[in-house]
C-alpha cells in the first residue's frame, strides 16, 4: 500500500542558480547536497512547514537521467521558455509574500488577485518552472 509521496521532481538546467531561488529567496531548506563520484549531484530541498516531501532539484540533461538526445533536447526547450508549470506554493498572505519575495528579485507574472479558490500570484523560478503562489480561502 502507498501511504504518502515522499519526492517531487522539479527540473532545472542550473542547480547552483536553483540553490539560489529555492533556499536563498524563497526559505526552503536543504536536506541533501551530495555530489556522487560520477559527478551527479542529488540536490534535495523542504519546504519549511513540510520537512517529509523533499524536492529533488535535477538536471534532466545529466548523464544520469539516461534520457535521449531527442528527450534533453525538448527538456531545454521548454525550461528555456519557462513553459513547466511545477504546482502550487501555498502562502498564509500572499500579498504581503508578493511584496517580500518582490524584493529578493522574483519575478512575477502580475500582482495578486482574488480567484473563487482564494488570492493567487504567479511566480517564476528563472530556471524555466513557473507556480501558483496562493493563499486559499
Amino acid at each position: 500500500m502507498i501511504t504518502k509521496v515522499s519526492h517531487v521532481t522539479f527540473f532545472v538546467l542550473d542547480q547552483d542558480k536553483a540553490y539560489e531561488f529555492y533556499v536563498n529567496k524563497l526559505g526552503f531548506k536543504v536536506n541533501t547536497d551530495a555530489k556522487m563520484e560520477n559527478g551527479f549531484r542529488w540536490l534535495t530541498i523542504t519546504p519549511p512547514d513540510q520537512p517529509g516531501l523533499e524536492i529533488a532539484l535535477l538536471n534532466p540533461l545529466s548523464g544520469m537521467m539516461n534520457y535521449d538526445d531527442e528527450t534533453k533536447d525538448a527538456f531545454r526547450v521548454l525550461l528555456e521558455k519557462g513553459a513547466l508549470g511545477a504546482g502550487v506554493l501555498h502562502t498564509p498572505d500572499c500579498k504581503a509574500t508578493y511584496e517580500e519575495l518582490k524584493t529578493k528579485g522574483v519575478g512575477f507574472k502580475g500582482e495578486p488577485k482574488d480567484q473563487f479558490y482564494g488570492v493567487e500570484a504567479i511566480l517564476y523560478d528563472g530556471l524555466g518552472n513557473w507556480f501558483s503562489m496562493t493563499q486559499p480561502k
